[in-house]
């Protein structure tokens, strides 16, 4: 398998961890009672996936395997 097709199922599955720490925030925003951290937590996570998806754009970008489509 190629890097580029590797690289690519990367930033899919980096999107779904994403959208799955913003569920759980919803989560615990909603139905956490309590003075818990939990939502803190999730929010930290989502911080530092979306900041390693940012890293690896640039990457992408860099390596030649993401390029702009102009029209």
């Amino acid at each position: 398998m190629e890097a580029a097709s590797i690289y690519k199922y990367i930033v899919i599955l980096l999107l779904v961890l994403i959208l799955l720490s913003l569920t759980k925030g919803l989560h615990f925003l909603i139905k956490d009672d309590d003075k818990s951290f939990n939502m803190v937590k999730s929010l930290t996570v989502r911080i530092v996936l979306s900041i390693l998806l940012f890293i690896l754009l640039f990457f992408g970008f860099y390596m030649g395997w993401l390029s702009p489509n102009h029209t």
